[in-house]
């Protein structure tokens, strides 16, 4: 397939949220003394997380907005702490997201990836993430210059799997249908929402998790197999 524009999830898929994110967490549990009730990081991270998870599994699916999820996704674990005040832990959650966005740890392999794609395709990143970190952390990881637009649920008013934010991209980026490709690290947002969406599919998938209902165009456990495919 003669591929030309190629669409990339941030998250997970080039910059590494989840260690980036828990470094940000460390430094949260530290400066707010949340070890005045958690016993240990590791035991507040272990709440934190997975509510986290199925929040953003709720935002995609459209069962909650974004002002739930960033409000809530800090109050589960600061209720305990008898921090309860809506503006108090909206506060945090900012704090969080300015933190998060100086982090610059990236998946191993990205910017090889990037130096590689970058003579041969358009790229793009299309992203769940909200606009004032996603931005931020494209500048300061140094992806920023690779990418010639940053689509946003939030621009497309529809999120990830949804058909409706594939298509706004392809409005968006004057791109065509059958000459595009999806990167990304998520089954469900990224390979299942590309692939009803009539996108070419790499589904990047480091654990080797099993795939549901269809196989994707192609499969990798590390971003440096993508330069064999492309």
């Amino acid at each position: 397939m003669a591929y030309k524009s190629i669409f990339i999830d941030l998250d997970d898929t080039l910059w590494d949220t989840y260690h980036n994110n828990k470094e940000c967490l460390e430094e949260l549990y530290a400066d707010y003394d949340f070890g005045r009730y958690y016993a240990s990081f590791e035991a507040f991270f272990s709440i934190y997380m997975p509510h986290n998870i199925e929040l953003w599994a709720k935002y995609r699916s459209g069962e909650i907005d974004r002002q739930t999820l960033i409000l809530d996704r800090f109050l589960y674990v600061l209720r305990p702490l008898g921090i309860e005040n809506k503006q108090e832990v909206l506060a945090i959650n900012n704090d969080f997201l300015r933190r998060t966005a100086s982090k610059t740890r990236l998946i191993p392999g990205a910017i090889e990836l990037l130096d590689y794609l970058r003579p041969s395709y358009r790229l793009f990143i299309l992203s769940n993430g909200f606009r004032e970190v996603q931005s931020l952390k494209l500048k300061n990881a140094g992806l920023a210059p690779y990418f010639e637009r940053l689509i946003l649920s939030e621009d497309a008013k529809i999120q990830k799997p949804h058909k409706g934010i594939f298509d706004f991209a392809l409005h968006n980026t004057s791109s065509r249908r059958t000459e595009s490709l999806m990167i990304g690290d998520s089954w469900d947002a990224d390979i299942v929402g590309a692939y009803h969406a009539g996108f070419g599919q790499i589904w990047f998938n480091p654990e080797g998790l099993p795939v549901n209902g269809f196989t994707p165009t192609y499969t990798v456990r590390t971003l440096d197999e993508i330069r064999k495919i492309l």
